[in-house]
């Protein structure tokens, strides 16, 4: 499945895609397969810009060739990674320069990851999305490889201290060895019955954070009501889950924001509005809202794949048409940005978000707008979401990555 939206950084006139210069070894396992090359690991600073600039330039850009998406780009320790047809790139975002490469010429990768200070990445095998690859972010250094069944299509679980995918019918999240911790669904394959309490459901998305897994879903025996599991990341086996919290909607709905305790939930019909419920499922927050845009089906891809950031004192989700930012225990919604047409990014004390003027300067605290710094993004009106590595700015637009530092 390709998304348009899932953007990829190559910067332009400074490194040639075929031919990289790093401080490694070649790796390939199986021979002629496996194409990997390792950098040596560096420092990162710790300190930033404080001051937003007054203007921003592309300073380069990468092509998208990857059907993985990627909700916005992906910085880790420092390197930027890229998503390729058939494997990632590690990327200095200041220079450019490719750092590292992984990349497999007999398979493709369907998804990609960024969790303890690693990539996975996610490749489609004869058992569909199930082969999976951890390497370390800063060097490409091998760290963990599984090979187990999953659907031909998965998303990523999007969360930054858990790693894992989601399809229609199974999710499942794996420790820094990628062993798994737990799974919940529809086994095809069980080896022992009766291990999942909901079979046969589908599974409309799935978030992760600290303990708790909130999963949505719907249901045959009732397909009008939408579904909200919240269990254990770690039960005592990782077969058979451990559900904490149960919650019946009537309409169309899913799960949008985790906190350590709450969950936040959109339900698009029969009236559009966002719901916190606490750790025992009852209701701590219920706010009308704009209709998302399709339902929150964002460039036409299903709800699995959300467009969600976390910000240094926010979570933040965009439905396809606004940004909503929620605090980040009770999950009570603290601003709503109409003008928005993707995630943002912290940059020093001030939120950076995509409009389709620019890049909007914002006090995440107050909700007040600042100014707009102009970026001409040509023909493209979005899904763009940002990230910030030191003082680069990355804008994930459709078909490519694009590094902006101050003009």
């Amino acid at each position: 499945m390709r998304n348009s939206a899932r953007d990829r950084l190559a910067v332009v006139g400074l490194v040639a895609a075929v031919a990289v210069v790093v401080a490694g070894v070649a790796i390939s396992a199986p021979v002629g397969r496996v194409d990997h090359t390792t950098a040596q690991p560096f420092e990162v600073s710790d300190t930033s810009p404080e001051q937003v600039p007054a203007r921003l330039a592309p300073v380069g850009s990468f092509a998208d060739v990857s059907d993985a998406f990627t909700p916005k780009p992906l910085v880790v320790d420092g390197m930027l990674i890229v998503p390729q047809e058939h494997g990632v790139l590690g990327v200095d975002p200041e220079t450019g320069e490719t750092k590292w490469v992984y990349e497999r010429e007999d398979v493709r990768l369907c998804s990609v990851s960024t969790s303890f200070s690693a990539v996975q990445a996610v490749f489609r095998g004869p058992a569909g999305c199930g082969e999976v690859t951890s390497l370390s972010a800063q060097t490409g250094q091998y760290k963990a490889t599984r090979s187990a069944h999953n659907a031909d299509e998965v998303a990523p679980v999007i969360s930054n201290d858990q790693v894992g995918t989601v399809s229609p019918r199974w999710v499942e999240l794996w420790r820094s060895d990628l062993v798994r911790t737990m799974a919940y669904g529809t086994d095809e394959a069980p080896q022992e019955p009766d291990m999942q309490p909901h079979p046969n459901c589908e599974i409309t998305a799935a978030l992760a954070r600290q303990s708790n897994v909130a999963v949505s879903e719907r249901c045959p025996e009732d397909p009008q009501t939408s579904h909200v599991r919240v269990m254990k990341a770690v039960p005592e086996d990782a077969r058979k889950p451990e559900l904490t919290v149960e919650i019946d909607l009537k309409g169309q709905g899913h799960v949008v924001a985790i906190s350590a305790t709450h969950t936040a939930v959109y339900l698009n019909e029969p009236a559009p509005r966002l719901y916190s419920f606490d750790e025992d499922g009852e209701l701590v927050a219920d706010r009308e809202v704009e209709p998302a845009p399709n339902g929150g089906e964002v460039d036409g891809l299903p709800v699995r794949y959300q467009y969600i950031a976390d910000l240094p004192h926010h979570m933040s989700w965009f439905d396809g048409a606004r940004l909503y930012l929620f605090e980040p225990s009770e999950l009570q919604v603290t601003a709503v940005f109409e003008d928005a047409i993707g995630t943002g990014a912290a940059f020093g004390d001030k939120l950076l978000y995509p409009t389709r003027e620019g890049i909007a300067v914002a006090d995440w605290s107050t909700g007040e707008v600042e100014r707009t710094i102009p970026v001409d993004r040509g023909a493209v009106s979005g899904p763009v979401s940002l990230a910030v590595v030191g003082s680069i700015v990355v804008e994930q637009r459709p078909g490519e990555l694009v590094a902006l530092a101050a003009a």
